[in-house]
């Protein structure tokens, strides 16, 4: 999604004492683990000890570390502005959002092959398969679109059947599907919203109004969404930087008054990911990756952030690598892209955790990269990048 305006640095008195104290200890250079790039570079640590952690205040200062010179990523030319991207379980097949249309690839050869384009209007952003495979739910517009898997892969007959429709709201960015299946989530950017709709339903009767369920009210810009490890809860994340959690059970009868806390999520929060026990969030505004404790974030919130790692510049996509022992998140995503510098930036979460120095290094991407999938046996990454068009290939086993 859209970014807003990067501010400078937002004052410590709108966060609170807990974000000053960690912008103080910033400037002192206290647990100094690398420079940061840019205007404001005072020798902060890429990460702050859990004694004095707190939201990170706005800040365009990037981390210094090396570029790696392995795995060498390739870089495959598809067109449009791809965005979103998932892999079939069976690893044959992967799906690419470009912008009013979905490409099908096929995932058997040593690079993704372009087996067809299917024009589905609105689909740009985030994507998600049902359970068991045989579906693909695609946000757009107010809502998302459903498509056959099965259709998609062979090209034989029409593959969409249908959308599902909210009442207004706008900007579709993620799709998230209930721990049953029975129900998905789309995050509305342009409506502070989360659109809630019964898929049960409409794969049953055929999509039809009746399928929307309500809206979840959240924060500013919602676009990052994730599930908890026993389903029961929603994890979303705002670009005005807030998490919310809401109750899964609750957004599918009563939607209105789902949101059990919301919790301050850095500057910027743009994607939030899951082990089941923590939750990385990559904050756009600050240039940081954070760490929350899932649970801590209903009893004891002021506590639950336990690592924050200063990465590359307007991060967004990220995803869990070797067993969750490396992150690799997007960097560069500032709409413009005239100063951005582009990478993926690989992080030891052992190292986040335990105060140390995380961030291992960058790796090259193309301009503007959005968003990842592993593909299954975990040794493969696909990575979208936007404003260059294409989809870049990471080969995982050979990670620092």
């Amino acid at each position: 999604g859209a970014a807003p305006p990067r501010p400078r640095w937002r004052s410590p008195a709108v966060l609170g004492a807990a974000a000053a104290v960690v912008l103080l200890a910033a400037v002192g250079g206290v647990l100094a683990s690398g420079a940061l790039s840019g205007n404001d570079n005072h020798g902060r640590s890429s990460v702050h000890h859990a004694a004095v952690l707190g939201v990170p205040v706005c800040s365009s200062a990037t981390a210094h570390a090396p570029k790696l010179s392995s795995p060498v990523p390739t870089f495959q030319q598809i067109g449009g502005k791809p965005f979103g991207v998932v892999t079939t379980r069976d690893g044959k097949y992967a799906f690419v959002s470009v912008g009013n249309a979905i490409q099908v690839f096929s995932t058997s050869g040593p690079t993704p092959a372009l087996l067809r384009t299917i024009a589905v209007p609105g689909a740009n952003k985030g994507m998600a398969l049902t359970s068991g495979g045989s579906y693909l739910i695609a946000a757009a517009n107010n809502g998302a679109a459903i498509l056959n898997v099965a259709a998609a892969e062979t090209g034989t007959g029409n593959p969409i059947l249908g959308n599902l429709t909210s009442t207004g709201g706008g900007g579709a960015v993620e799709v998230q599907l209930s721990m049953s299946g029975k129900y998905v989530f789309v995050t509305l950017q342009a409506s502070a919203e989360v659109a809630v709709f019964n898929l049960q339903q409409a794969l049953a009767a055929g999509p039809a109004p009746a399928d929307f369920v309500g809206y979840v009210p959240v924060g500013t810009q919602p676009v990052g969404m994730a599930l908890s490890a026993d389903g029961k809860l929603l994890y979303v994340t705002a670009i005005q930087g807030t998490l919310q959690v809401i109750s899964t059970s609750k957004a599918e009868h009563d939607p209105a008054s789902a949101v059990l806390s919301t919790v301050q999520a850095g500057c910027g929060a743009g994607r939030v990911i899951t082990d089941g026990k923590l939750l990385w969030i990559s904050d756009r505004q600050a240039d940081t990756l954070l760490a929350f404790q899932a649970g801590e974030l209903l009893s004891h919130p002021s506590k639950a952030l336990v690592a924050v790692v200063h990465i590359g510049e307007n991060p967004l996509g990220e995803t869990l690598v070797d067993g969750g022992k490396r992150i690799l998140v997007a960097d560069g995503n500032l709409q413009g892209l005239t100063t951005a510098t582009a990478n993926v930036a690989v992080v030891n979460t052992a190292a986040a955790l335990a105060g140390r120095p995380a961030l291992l290094g960058y790796l090259p991407a193309g301009l503007q990269p959005r968003q990842f999938a592993i593909e299954p046996g975990g040794k493969t990454a696909l990575l979208t990048n936007t404003k260059s068009g294409q989809l870049e290939i990471i080969d995982l086993t050979k990670l620092p």
